[in-house]
């Protein structure tokens, strides 16, 4: 099983990269003889160190390998003393380089901090250019249309105009707090304010949103359900979006199953939520939850910009919890984890 660096403490890697080095050049120190060999294998170590932690980390692991230099490789052997004047400014131009190394790759990050800032800007402007567009233009439709011929309408066109209306300002809303949200995610800005809450509460909320389709919902639950602390709003939000995106990529006619029980193994209240749409790849399973990532080609023209799952993931990851794409033979799955609290909810 592979370990991608990035996901690693900045103490693993410090470490890491600090008894690699020390190694290397220890057996070339020994094979070669050579101190300079020695000192561009720390440095080496350093450069690593300085693009994958913060500075702090480049200055401890400068000093460390300073000190085993002097250590092992200089006059008097096994001592901190050094009398050697050239190996005193080759330790000086090491400790030197260090220092600098450090600088430009914190300038380096810097750098790439803001472009992916401004790609994201980027990103999002595309997006909000196209899809905050299509239920604006349909509600002005509707009701430009239901204006006109007012008097010609009979009630119940008049009723479906404004249902239609209804149903986009809906969706356009839920773009909006979607683009918001992801916002302040990559600020990080989102605090939740917890409270103990119900998840079946939270789940019928969410469900009495979706005014059209509450039919195509199928809410099953346990019994004696532990509570969850949770921002209430926050977490509709993200149940809403999951649910939203499994019903845009199931068929019209097919359900969207809520599951909702106590996982015994990890004391979490566990919410699977379930379609009978075409699925997912086993590939697919993480990628679904990046910003503005959508499957193009099941999706239907109001399936949205992919920003839903993203922002359910921030959401989420801001309570403790978790979320997962689970790959089925027909459909998919997606699981929420939430801590759960020891009091236990009744009714």
């Amino acid at each position: 099983m592979s370990i991608k660096l990035s996901r690693l403490s900045p103490f693993y890697l410090a470490t890491l990269s600090v008894c690699c080095a020390v190694l290397i050049s220890y057996g070339l120190g020994i094979w070669i003889g050579s101190s300079t060999v020695v000192l561009l294998i720390l440095q080496l170590s350093v450069v690593v160190v300085a693009f994958l932690c913060r500075p702090r980390w480049v200055y401890i692991v400068a000093l460390l390998e300073a000190l085993y230099f002097n250590f092992l490789f200089t006059v008097p052997r096994y001592s901190f003393e050094m009398f050697n004047g050239d190996d005193i400014i080759n330790l000086l131009v090491f400790l030197l380089v260090a220092v600098v190394t450090s600088q430009l790759s914190d300038l380096y990050q810097h750098q790439q901090n803001q472009l992916k800032q401004e790609q994201l800007r980027n990103s999002i402007l595309l997006s909000v250019s196209h899809d905050l567009r299509t239920p604006l233009s349909a509600i002005i439709g509707t009701l430009s249309t239901l204006k006109e011929y007012m008097g010609k309408l009979s009630s119940k066109q008049k009723e479906e105009l404004l249902d239609s209306a209804m149903v986009e300002s809906h969706r356009l809303h839920q773009y909006i707090e979607n683009l918001l949200q992801v916002t302040k995610l990559q600020h990080g800005v989102v605090v939740p304010k917890k409270s103990q809450q119900s998840i079946v509460h939270i789940i019928h909320l969410v469900i009495d949103r979706f005014t059209q389709q509450k039919s195509r919902l199928v809410l099953q639950t346990q019994d004696n359900l532990p509570l969850v602390n949770v921002s209430s709003s926050l977490i509709q939000q993200a149940i809403f979006n999951v649910i939203d995106n499994a019903l845009r990529y199931s068929p019209n006619d097919k359900c969207v199953t809520i599951s909702v029980r106590v996982s015994q193994a990890n004391a979490q209240v566990i919410v699977d939520i379930q379609d009978e749409g075409v699925g997912i790849r086993q590939d697919q399973a993480e990628s679904i939850f990046e910003l503005f990532y959508s499957q193009n080609s099941l999706k239907r023209s109001d399936s949205g910009t992919g920003l839903g799952l993203a922002v359910a993931k921030g959401i989420l990851s801001a309570h403790g919890g978790t979320i997962q794409a689970i790959p089925l033979v027909k459909g998919c799955l997606i699981r929420i984890g939430l801590p759960s609290v020891t009091e236990v909810h009744y009714g």
